[in-house]
């Protein structure tokens, strides 16, 4: 559930706020509570508003996953927010902790994100098929435990499940991820992958954001590494 203390940045026309993992941002077919409502409810108590509250939800990410979320709070703020995320302007960078170190330590990977609906899937393949669309990311290692290591991703494009496909791919799933290969779960179905940074030009105000989501708390291996 949201809580105020969550919130990593906030103005007129922006709220970026750091996601737990399990929560949904947006409402979806089962009819649970969304970040997206518990905002808007908590704005409309705390600015005493007496009509709607408008929230755009602008960057997504998946509901076992956790980091910043980037809201806009107004329609000028969203349709230039939207018009950058299209043109890749706005630099969005993970944290994962991997099963297995990538080999070679950092470096690009490209391939083509083939989604399958039925089982809310998607495979990294390395030609183009069917609808398969392009994927690119960045990665580096970090750092390493004695059986996890630490991986940032800056994505460079943004399909469906990219990061988690694509690590699986080269033979590092995700702590966590058993959709993805990983060899075990973690308590409440999370997955140990954060959205770290967001980095963009404000879109009204025209000067550099740049905010950075703590790890979550209560996890002894995401301490080990939030020093770093």
């Amino acid at each position: 559930m949201f809580c105020p203390d969550d919130i990593l940045y906030e103005d007129n026309h922006l709220l970026i706020v750091n996601k737990r993992c399990g929560d949904l941002v947006q409402p979806d077919p089962s009819g649970e509570s969304a970040l997206e409502d518990q905002i808007k409810a908590y704005i409309k108590r705390r600015d005493a508003k007496p009509g709607e509250v408008f929230l755009g939800v602008v960057h997504r990410i998946d509901r076992p996953v956790s980091g910043a979320v980037l809201f806009a709070k107004t329609s000028k703020a969203l349709v230039r927010l939207n018009e950058m995320i299209r043109e890749g302007r706005i630099r969005k960078v993970y944290w994962a902790l991997t099963e297995q170190a990538p080999d070679p330590a950092e470096g690009e990977l490209a391939h083509y994100i083939l989604r399958d609906g039925r089982t809310n899937r998607s495979r990294a393949l390395d030609a183009p098929k069917a609808d398969a669309k392009p994927a690119r990311l960045r990665y580096r290692t970090l750092g390493a435990s004695t059986r996890y290591t630490l991986v940032e991703v800056e994505l460079l494009t943004g399909r469906h499940h990219q990061i988690r496909a694509q690590l699986s791919k080269i033979g590092c799933p995700i702590r966590g991820d058993l959709k993805y290969g990983a060899r075990r779960s973690m308590p409440g179905g999370g997955i140990s992958l954060h959205s770290r940074c967001v980095e963009f030009e404000h879109p009204v105000r025209r000067e550099p954001v740049a905010v950075t989501a703590p790890v979550p708390e209560g996890d002894n291996l995401w301490a080990y590494f939030g020093n770093l």
